[in-house]
């Protein structure tokens, strides 16, 4: 078991990182601004309520901030669906985007889960979370 003492360490939260800046730079030139500004806040979301569920001070919330994320996670996946109809993107790059959020979703399951199961009392100022 290893200590997680900033969100940052997070797997999911890297991840998130990722997809934002890969969000971001899909979408740079696109003219539909109403989509644009729709997937960026989703994957903003992702991002800030993890770190925000982590800087939380228990289990209980941090998980509730875990499932919005999956939530904005799985808003992300189905817009790529809307970008790779609409051709914004390729197909290569719709199918890639919706599996790094899939990742996400299901990373962010599993710590809920991990959460739900553990008995460990934790101070606020670090995680105790499995790899």
């Amino acid at each position: 078991m290893g200590t997680i003492r900033n969100f940052e360490e997070l797997e999911i939260w890297k991840l998130a990182r990722e997809l934002v800046n890969q969000i971001y730079a899909d979408f740079k030139i696109c003219n539909d601004f109403t989509f644009k500004k729709q997937i960026t806040g989703a994957g903003i979301s992702i991002m800030n309520n993890i770190s925000e569920g982590f800087c939380r001070s228990g289990d209980t919330e941090f998980r509730n901030f875990l499932n919005i994320a999956a939530g904005s996670s799985g808003e992300v996946k189905c817009m790529y669906y809307i970008a790779e109809d609409q051709k914004y993107v390729t197909p290569g790059i719709a199918i890639d985007r919706r599996s790094e959020c899939q990742k996400i979703i299901n990373g962010t399951n599993r710590l809920m889960s991990y959460l739900r199961s553990s008995k460990t009392i934790r101070p606020s100022d670090h995680k105790t979370i499995r790899p």
